[in-house]
């Protein structure tokens, strides 16, 4: 399970969609989004959101969202990468449009991944296998509306490990697709989308002689309008309407079920006043109807300042989390039962942002944030059942970026000061306060064979709290370095990529071990 902290909030407050829609899990216990299982072959754009966004994407997006994209890829390909058998991956893209104006688009993709055991110290080997496949159609059918349509679906067969000693007999099945349709007509000063949007989860673990077993299906119709009013106003408003239903059961030691259904309607709208070149208004409203937790409101205020060189951003903005259905209607053999009188979890950012083009090719970017998590869904003391507990998550922090580009080359610097912590003073896990690094992009470097493209990546990301097994302790912290190079040959580009460069060592979490050092060699054919 890989989980992600959105500037150090809980792993379930970072809300995953697919082309603007949620793709959450609902038979997933604390309602988070598995990275794990996603292998990006077949996603073409991935835009990140920092802070809370219930007014712009819902529910779920209470510290942030994160949005994969696809569409029609029209550079047909096929690529091999990998350092051995065991280890490789492959993808075709293939794009065909047909006489009567269809375009149609094929990926596909598939990853074998085996490595030592997760388990520090462990003797197995543990692995993945992963599918992918991608279909993307579109067509014109007047000059400003066209339909559009996507089918993701991915398999991912991994082995895992039970706890710290059990490491053999546990294979994880996780399966996942989607479909969305819909239609975007497009004038001079409007916008309207409508979309229809399905995906389900279907989710196995052999435990040891037992199986557990999670499914999930969610149904949504969105639609959505964008106009411009006039110079200085423009103005959108729409709905979401969604369903969705869960269950999963859990056997052998720990045995625990959950199965049931919710629903929510969105309605949301903005408006941006525009009062001259240097200064512009946004605001932002969303009211969401949920079936347990009644209605709820979410909203956000930005306002920008253009002064020559310099440009200002001023944000507040609100978000929440309704709770899972393992949360409102689960039980386990602890004794941990549901409650369906809980209310959402919320959270509140203050943002402010500058960026300062220094000289035409070096750029500085800058956002202090503070922000507070509230209202979190938790155990009881009793551990009888779920309750809103008093104990809230402070966090505040800086991020910053030097960019300097020039022809080919880009060089990227950041740092990030972050510190989150609950009201009781204590950190939390896995969440250093310090990270830093640099990317650095060089095209068309000379070499003996002429020249080839090379990226540099270094990270640093400093100590951290996690739990070792016994106690939570201090882990070390981390450098890494990656080097990437590449080199075209016609329609052929040849890559080799280094991982880990330096071979360093180290837990994340702690208690389980991480690649050192890995060499992959890559080709590519464009056809």
């Amino acid at each position: 399970t890989t989980s992600l902290f959105t500037r150090g909030s809980e792993s379930n407050h970072t809300l995953v969609m697919i082309n603007g829609i949620a793709i959450n899990d609902q038979s997933v216990t604390d309602g988070h989004h598995d990275f794990g299982q996603d292998f990006i072959q077949s996603i073409q754009t991935i835009e990140i959101y920092k802070g809370s966004n219930g007014a712009h994407f819902g529910p779920s997006a209470i510290a942030g969202a994160i949005n994969f994209i696809t569409s029609v890829d029209y550079s047909n390909s096929y690529s091999l990468s990998g350092f051995n058998y065991k280890n490789n991956s492959a993808n075709l893209n293939y794009t065909k449009i047909t006489d009567n104006g269809w375009h149609l688009n094929f990926n596909s993709a598939s990853n074998i991944s085996e490595t030592g055991s997760a388990i520090a110290g462990g003797s197995e080997y543990d692995g993945s296998e992963n599918f992918q496949l991608n279909l993307n159609t579109q067509k014109w059918i007047k000059d400003n509306l066209k339909f559009k349509s996507t089918l993701y679906s991915r398999k991912t067969v991994t082995d895992y490990d039970g706890s710290a000693t059990d490491e053999n007999g546990y294979v994880s099945d996780n399966r996942m697709y989607t479909l969305q349709s819909g239609f975007e007509h497009i004038s001079k000063k409007t916008e309207n989308n409508l979309i229809f949007h399905y995906h389900g989860y279907d989710r196995q673990y052999e435990n040891s002689g037992f199986l557990d077993e999670y499914y999930s299906e969610s149904l949504v119709v969105k639609s959505e309008s964008k106009n411009i009013f006039s110079e200085k106003i423009s103005f959108g408003y729409g709905s979401e309407y969604k369903y969705d239903w869960g269950s999963f059961e859990n056997r052998g030691s720990y045995n625990a079920s959950t199965k049931g259904h919710v629903k929510n309607l969105g309605l949301f709208s903005n408006i941006g006043y525009k009062h001259n070149e240097n200064l512009i208004l946004s605001l932002y409203g969303r009211s969401d109807d949920h079936s347990t937790t009644g209605g709820n409101q979410t909203y956000k205020i930005n306002l920008t300042k253009f002064l020559k060189k310099f440009k200002f951003s001023l944000t507040h903005s609100t978000g929440l989390r309704n709770p899972t259905l393992y949360e409102l209607y689960g039980s386990d053999n602890y004794g941990i039962k549901g409650n369906t009188g809980l209310n959402p979890e919320k959270s509140k950012t203050n943002e402010l942002s500058f960026a300062l083009n220094i000289f035409e090719n070096l750029d500085f970017k800058s956002t202090a944030y503070k922000a507070k998590i509230y209202d979190q869904i938790e155990t009881n003391s009793a551990y009888t059942k779920h309750e809103n507990q008093l104990i809230d998550i402070n966090q505040e922090g800086l991020e910053n970026e030097i960019i300097f580009s020039r022809n080919d080359e880009i060089l990227s610097l950041y740092n990030t000061f972050s510190k989150s912590r609950k009201t009781n003073g204590q950190a939390q896990s896995r969440r250093p306060d310090l990270v830093y690094g640099f990317n650095y992009l060089k095209k068309n470097l000379d070499s003996p064979i002429g020249p080839i493209n090379l990226n540099l990546n270094y990270k640093y990301t400093g100590k951290y709290v996690d739990w070792d097994g016994s106690k939570n302790s201090k882990q070390k912290s981390e450098n890494l370095v990656d080097l990437s190079l590449s080199k075209r040959f016609s329609s052929n580009i040849l890559s080799i990529k280094i991982t880990n460069l330096f071979n360093e060592r180290y837990e994340k979490p702690a208690t389980y071990t991480q690649d050192g050092r890995n060499l992959r060699v890559g080709f590519k054919k464009s056809f």
